[in-house]
């Protein structure tokens, strides 16, 4: 393997052989002086090298953390910039980059809405859902949103949304690895075995060490890293494709590929389904409940809806040159690797495999949080020694980080492809936790009833479509906007009977009067 651009990829693409750069592009001497390295060993040490550095610095912050109050919400102590970095580094995970830009390669410039809908949920979550959740998480010192739960309606409610978490959160978590393992395989050659464990090792280690401490000041560096291999390998890749205009020459024949509002399967038909799981996610939420105070919460989660929705052009854009440069791909969510390997030269290929490993592994943190604290705090110490200490609790925090992500590392490593089930988990966290959340903040009345009622009207109605395939020809009507819509009518329609029945306002849950 003397040269990587001339030889012919079968993996995942046609027969057809890449094309040769030529001596004119092996310019900048900072690059040229890494091509005696051979790409996979320069990628593999770079990454083994930047994960040890992630470990390092999660250990090291790890010894500041003494209760489950640093552990769970920071001490309460985020400011705007370590929130916004947590934050943005939660939200660009694997969908924002591998499948974004597979979504780019195959519908054009309207899959910035996929990420796009995740910089809209933001700014809510931001500017209305976020501060008001907050105010509460301080005032009645919450530290999970299973903690709201019981506050606003009962423990039957809390009980059922974590027993869904733990599902939806353990299959999301073994899809992230999988990723990662997807992406090491294809540069690097690693088995899906070896990559899973990269992987988890690094987030298992660095997260159990001080739980969103730890995270807010490692996703820091992972969202530097993120950020500058994202803003060098959009130029090099564009310049590797002959400019923005050879890109277009190339792709404008291909129908609505430049139609921003919607292309073939894509387009504003995301902002139902993806919005709602931006602004009621635990993980997201729970990362609220540590900032300093509601302004650091406008001010965080507000850069990060901002960032979100220019950040959506790069994968859109990355995968625009992948169609332009290698049209025949059979699958296309072998875009991004395929850019870093062979539109790339060696050096900025591995930083731009750094920054994807950065996105990946920041966004698989978000969902062990989930995880550990629901378990710890929403399980153990709700159900099964309420007595705890909170040194008890803090060790059960990080022994269900460690044993939860070594179940989806299990999981992640025998599977053969999962990453289709990530759809599904963004589903069941939309149509789950939008009424008990969103309803429950602002419509006092609804209580317990109405919201159990809702969640299984909405993840029924959601099993049902997805059986019968309604999604793949009602457009708009996707099975999480459906999901919603049942969840929204028949939490209203209960609370109105109730209401008709017993002559009262709706239902008297005493935990509402408190907020």
């Amino acid at each position: 393997m003397h040269h990587r651009r001339t030889r012919s990829r079968s993996n995942g693409r046609s027969g057809r052989t890449s094309r040769t750069p030529g001596n004119k592009h092996t310019w900048l001497s900072c690059c040229a002086r890494f091509r005696f390295v051979p790409p996979v060993t320069l990628h593999l040490s770079l990454l083994l090298i930047y994960g040890l550095i992630l470990i390092g610095i999660g250990l090291w912050v790890g010894r500041r953390v003494r209760d489950t109050n640093d552990f769970f919400v920071a001490g309460r102590r985020l400011k705007p910039g370590l929130l916004f970095s947590t934050m943005l580094a939660a939200n660009i995970g694997a969908g924002s980059t591998v499948g974004a830009t597979e979504l780019g390669y195959r519908i054009g410039l309207s899959a910035w809405w996929w990420v796009g809908s995740a910089g809209i949920g933001s700014l809510v979550l931001a500017f209305w859902v976020g501060p008001r959740m907050h105010q509460l998480a301080t005032r009645h010192k919450f530290k999970t949103v299973g903690d709201f739960l019981e506050h606003r309606y009962d423990r039957n409610v809390r009980a059922v949304i974590a027993v869904l978490l733990w599902l939806g959160t353990l299959i999301i978590l073994a899809a992230q690895l999988l990723a990662i393992a997807f992406v090491l395989n294809v540069i690097t050659g690693l088995p899906q075995y070896v990559g899973c464990i990269i992987g988890g090792v690094v987030i298992m280690t660095y997260f159990s060490a001080g739980g969103l401490l730890t995270s807010a000041w490692v996703n820091v560096i992972q969202l530097c890293m993120l950020l500058i291999g994202f803003m060098l390998v959009v130029p090099f890749a564009l310049f590797q494709a002959g400019g923005l205009e050879t890109v277009f020459t190339n792709t404008e024949a291909i129908p609505e590929y430049w139609n921003f509002l919607g292309g073939s399967g894509g387009g504003w038909i995301y902002l139902p389904m993806l919005v709602p799981a931006f602004i009621v996610s635990p993980g997201l939420l729970q990362k609220v409940y540590g900032a300093v105070d509601e302004h650091t919460v406008r001010r965080a989660v507000g850069w990060t809806g901002l960032v979100l929705l220019l950040f959506a052009f790069v994968p859109t854009l990355l995968g625009a040159i992948a169609r332009s440069a290698y049209p025949d791909l059979i699958n296309p969510g072998m875009a991004l690797p395929i850019l870093l390997m062979e539109s790339l030269p060696p050096l900025i290929g591995a930083i731009g495999l750094v920054a994807l490993f950065s996105a990946e592994v920041s966004s698989a943190d978000a969902i062990l949080f989930m995880l550990s604290t629901s378990v710890s705090q929403d399980l153990y110490r709700r159900f099964i020694n309420r007595e705890a200490s909170d040194s008890s609790v803090l060790k059960v925090a990080r022994r269900a980080a460690i044993g939860g992500g070594t179940l989806a590392l299990l999981i992640a490593i025998f599977a053969k492809s999962i990453i289709t089930v990530m759809s599904v988990f963004y589903t069941l966290l939309t149509v789950s936790l939008f009424v008990p959340i969103v309803m429950g903040l602002y419509i006092r009345k609804i209580g317990t009833p109405e919201v159990l009622s809702a969640i299984a009207a909405g993840l029924a109605l959601v099993v049902t479509v997805e059986i019968i395939s309604i999604e793949q020809t009602s457009g708009v009507f996707t099975s999480a906007t459906l999901g919603v819509i049942a969840s929204v009518t028949v939490c209203m329609t209960i609370w109105a009977a109730r209401r008709y029945l017993t002559g009262s306002q709706g239902s008297s849950n005493p935990p509402a009067a408190r907020l």
